[in-house]
């Protein structure tokens, strides 16, 4: 499955509920490498104990999924990018695992969503490709479902308006029943999880049907039967850590175009120093 491309939300500053620049931040640099690692005092024997964890069917601890995840991806990451995905992997662990937890379409077009939005402008695509697969097997899901469903859900509200997005109730079809099911578990309040990354999935639903009236969020949510106010105080939550990504990179590109002039100069310098060695070599050769 093709990776789904970074998306720039244009539309998210026309309205009041999704505010300017919390999901239209666009990143290119090239941050430099600063790795990590993960040790222990018996990574054999730690292996054993996770396994063990893993099939006897007790929820894992956030150590073994940090462990499952850098065993499987074992590339040093820029710590620019590193730092966020350990504290995303930490937030999804602890819903994941939490009784009332079930995967939907909805939050895996959202986790898609905010992946590709904190993980643009990096150095290699492949290498991203591998992370997001390394980050949600670490939690035993399955990465194709993740980029299946968040493709199905972008492609289907493509097609939608403000309107048909809304009534989903009333009509029948693969995503419609998704939604129906969502709806369905959140007014039981039984095995419904409302977690950030579904309001992102929101939002995207709603970005891709151009849906930019202030009142769509209110009455999708109402569909749903979510609390608004959760969407927008998580809204709120993205944004800053958005904020502070963008700041992060403006720093480290400012570093790297610095390190990138010096090196620049360096080499003409000596290049300078070769030349004027070999026209007095030259000149000496001549006289003798």
């Amino acid at each position: 499955m093709a990776a789904i491309p970074s998306v720039s939300f244009p539309a998210l500053g026309q309205v009041s509920w999704m505010k300017s620049g919390l999901l239209s931040t666009r990143f290119s640099v090239s941050p430099r490498f600063r790795g990590f690692r993960f040790t222990t005092s018996s990574s054999s024997s730690q292996a054993i104990v996770f396994s063990a964890a893993a099939t006897s069917g007790v929820p894992p601890t956030v150590a073994e999924t940090k462990y499952n995840f850098l065993k499987s991806y074992k590339r040093p990451i820029p710590s620019i990018y590193n730092n966020l995905l350990q504290e995303l992997l930490v937030q999804q662990h602890l819903l994941r695992y939490k009784r009332t937890y079930q995967y939907d379409a909805v939050f895996a077009l959202g986790f898609v969503t905010v992946f590709e939005q904190l993980m643009e402008g990096y150095p290699s695509s492949e290498d991203r490709d591998a992370i997001f697969r390394a980050y949600i097997e670490a939690l035993s899901e399955d990465p194709e479902q993740y980029r299946k469903d968040a493709k199905k859900l972008e492609e289907w509200s493509r097609l939608q308006n403000a309107n048909s997005l809304i009534d989903f109730s009333s009509r029948d079809g693969d995503v419609e029943n998704i939604l129906k099911d969502i709806a369905e578990r959140a007014q039981a309040k039984g095995n419904f999880s409302y977690s950030r990354f579904f309001a992102i999935g929101l939002f995207r639903l709603l970005e891709l049907a151009n849906a930019t009236e202030p009142s769509a969020l209110e009455k999708l949510c109402a569909a749903l039967k979510i609390d608004k106010r959760s969407v927008d105080r998580d809204l709120d939550v993205y944004r800053n850590l958005l904020s502070k990504l963008v700041q992060a990179k403006e720093l480290l590109k400012e570093y790297v175009d610095r390190e990138k002039k010096k090196r620049e100069e360096r080499s003409g310098s000596q290049k300078a120093n070769e030349a004027i060695t070999k026209c007095i070599g030259d000149h000496q050769y001549v006289r003798c």
